[in-house]
């Protein structure tokens, strides 16, 4: 761990997150409350959000990934961080003098934004840290996601409550400001060689298309993201009915079930934080997988408040292990002028395949029992450890010739 903080880059993109997930969550809530009241919770305007929140994942993340190799990625994570405060400066002299409808512009700015800034803190990680701290790191960098998993909508809430809507919309804007500054800590960006000639930037995707499907690591990976997504997506809007329909409790137990499994990412955050330099990358996403599948099994067959809870723990424990399992083997097995375009290739793969199951979940639910689905989203986890055995035979192999040679 004290190796882990004497690292700049890891030290100085923690600090920057910590910031920046400030302002985003102050955001979503804020925006979300804003609306809510506004509209008279209207269904259509509250979905709008979630659809300037989560449709430039599908839009922007393969082009910013693009552009993220292309360009130096500090100045390209600072630009963003400073467009993204400006964005929200201009958003609330809107609402001051205009509109208020102009409140989706400033979470459908940010959330493209950050499809340039994501992969570029990737490639960061990748030409800074030493390969046997990447796994350490990224672990560090889920848990505080996690962390504000529970703490963000509480601090959203807080603060539309207390300030109203400007208020926020100048903290996110300080926020993201913040997260500027700090990123201007990080080392100079290295000078990319020039190369004869210039290729175009439809070349440059499908060169990145080529390099996944080229290599089995990153296409096996990229099926495993889009199975786990599946599942995700299968559940998310279901879990709702767990509590009203099988454990027959007001629905307003839910929030003791997403608790637990913030509580959950947060210890296994922490967890991994120790065992990361020991667990091989695909290993730890099996074990992910594995505890996922087990979550969802009993989530479905339970009818005690309590084991469902327990369930939802476990669940929440091994997340952090999916994602930093997956982070590391792109990590590991990309170049870093690739990062930007693996990164865009497979986000979208996860995002789309549960947006997918979550569209039909609630057709499904009525043509299918709710113990079915959660029984189905765990044997689509199952299918997930099973893409992931070649890796685990391939690295096997890769052990014995090195004991050969011993």
């Amino acid at each position: 761990m004290g190796m882990l903080f004497q690292n700049k880059v890891i030290r100085t993109i923690l600090f920057s997150v910590f910031f920046l997930q400030i302002g985003i969550w102050v955001r979503n809530y804020s925006i979300l409350l804003y609306v809510i009241e506004k509209t008279n919770e209207n269904p259509i305007a509250v979905s709008m959000i979630s659809v300037a929140e989560f449709a430039p994942i599908f839009l922007f993340s393969f082009i910013g990934g693009t552009f993220a190799d292309r360009w130096k990625p500090k100045k390209t994570m600072i630009w963003c961080d400073l467009l993204s405060a400006a964005s929200i400066f201009v958003v609330l002299l809107t609402l001051l003098f205009g509109s208020w409808k102009i409140i989706f512009f400033a979470t459908l700015v940010s959330s493209i934004l950050s499809q340039f800034s994501q992969p570029s803190g990737m490639k960061l990680f990748k030409v800074h840290v030493p390969e046997e701290m990447v796994q350490m790191g990224m672990s560090m960098y889920q848990t505080l996601f996690a962390l504000f998993m529970i703490i963000g909508p509480i601090l959203g809430t807080y603060v539309f409550q207390q300030f109203g809507i400007s208020m926020a919309i100048g903290i996110m804007g300080v926020a993201f400001i913040l997260s500027a500054v700090i990123l201007t800590l990080l080392p100079p960006d290295q000078e990319v060689e020039k190369k004869e000639s210039k290729t175009s930037i439809f070349l440059e995707m499908k060169d990145g298309f080529s390099y996944v499907w080229s290599r089995q690591t990153l296409t096996l990976l990229g099926a495993c993201f889009a199975i786990a997504g599946l599942a995700l997506g299968l559940t998310q809007p279901l879990t709702v009915f767990l509590i009203t329909e099988q454990l027959g409790l007001p629905k307003e137990q839910l929030q003791w079930l997403m608790a637990a499994f913030g509580a959950g990412m947060i210890l296994g955050g922490g967890v991994t934080i120790g065992i990361a330099s020991k667990v091989k990358p695909q290993v730890l996403l099996s074990l992910g997988m594995g505890a996922s599948a087990l979550g969802f099994l009993i989530m479905g067959l339970s009818t005690e408040f309590w084991l469902t809870l327990t369930a939802e723990f476990i669940s929440g424990l091994f997340m952090p292990c999916i994602h930093i399992g997956i982070n590391t083997l792109i990590l590991k097995n990309t170049e870093s002028n690739f990062i930007g375009r693996v990164n865009g290739i497979l986000n979208p793969l996860f995002m789309g395949a549960m947006v997918i199951t979550m569209s039909i979940s609630g057709w499904l639910k009525e043509t299918f029992s709710l113990v079915l689905l959660f029984e189905g989203a765990a044997f689509l986890f199952i299918v997930g450890i099973l893409t992931m055995v070649p890796l685990m035979k391939k690295n096997k192999m890769m052990v014995n010739t090195e004991l050969q040679k011993l």
